[in-house]
């Protein structure tokens, strides 16, 4: 005997018994139960987690099987050479390229599969640091760092003015807010792209190539900030470099990225004393003494 649902289609009389009796679980062929299937847990530090990433370009594979863990608080660097897959990579971190197949996900949330309002979103969390800074040439540093509170929120003038004065005091630019970029020193055009970075108070900082076209002593400055801004805001950071000393200097974890694959990780200690080959390649072309370097940066963890 056989009942009948919907249009036409013939169920077995138990599953339609079991249907009527509001019990779909005894209904269903293949499993035992009609519950979703679990969601993925994450630990209270997991700020930013990647998951079997890959990016393709037509036949060119730009990122192969990225798997990396960013803990909250943290400032990590991924480095590499030119054509390693950086800049791919940062783009998607910020939502601003999609990836082929994987994960990424934020505070919990994979922003891969997300559309264009949900991107938005989550970008609003991330502040971008640009390899010079990015300022508009035309705008004065008040109106190139008032730019994203104008843009995304309703505050008055008189209050943008306010956060914008306060933030370059924090970062020790006083009374330079009617200067234009080209009145500034390349330190300074730094200081002034991170303010405006830091405007929408982000939990997560993303630097490109932070130490690029900077004479050395300019960028240990910047090196300098990059910790002092984690410190005093609590920012989680990205770093994405090819300067192995910077690297070294300020990261609690490293990412080394070749031809579009993560070839090692660790502490800047774990990097320098571990047997990768590539990782020791990159560091002897550096040009550095990586073990005095860290023996001189006492805020590195031991590893």
């Amino acid at each position: 005997m056989q009942a009948q649902r919907g249009l036409g289609a013939v169920l077995p009389l138990p599953r339609a018994v079991a249907l009527a009796a509001g019990r779909p679980e005894a209904a269903c062929y293949r499993c035992p139960t009609m519950s979703e299937p679990a969601k993925r847990e994450f630990a209270p530090d997991e700020h930013v987690v990647v998951e079997d990433l890959q990016k393709t370009f037509g036949e060119f594979r730009a990122l192969k099987d990225i798997n990396m863990t960013i803990r909250r608080g943290q400032i990590v660097v991924i480095i590499g050479g030119s054509g390693a897959g950086k800049t791919t990579l940062l783009r998607m971190l910020i939502g601003l390229e999609r990836p082929t197949s994987g994960h990424i996900y934020i505070d919990g949330e994979d922003i891969a599969p997300l559309n264009e309002r949900g991107l938005n979103r989550v970008r609003k969390k991330c502040g971008m640091v640009f390899q010079y800074a990015a300022l508009l040439d035309s705008l004065n540093v008040m109106d190139n760092v008032a730019f994203p509170l104008r843009e995304h929120t309703k505050l008055k003038e008189k209050e943008i003015r306010e956060r914008v004065i306060d933030k370059l005091s924090i970062l020790g630019m006083e009374k330079i807010e009617n200067r234009f970029p080209s009145q500034l020193s390349g330190g300074m055009r730094k200081r002034v792209g991170l303010a405006r970075a830091l405007m929408l108070e982000p939990e997560f900082l993303v630097y490109d190539e932070p130490t690029s076209g900077l004479d050395p002593l300019t960028s240990r400055m910047v090196d300098d900030l990059i910790h002092e801004t984690r410190d005093r805001f609590g920012v989680t950071s990205v770093v994405i470099s090819h300067d192995m000393a910077s690297a070294l200097k300020i990261s609690d974890y490293v990412f080394l990225l070749n031809k579009g694959e993560i070839v090692g990780e660790g502490t800047p200690k774990a990097l320098v004393d571990g047997k990768s080959q590539l990782a020791n390649d990159f560091l002897e072309s550096s040009g550095i003494d990586a073990k005095a370097l860290l023996a001189k940066t006492p805020h590195n963890p031991s590893g």
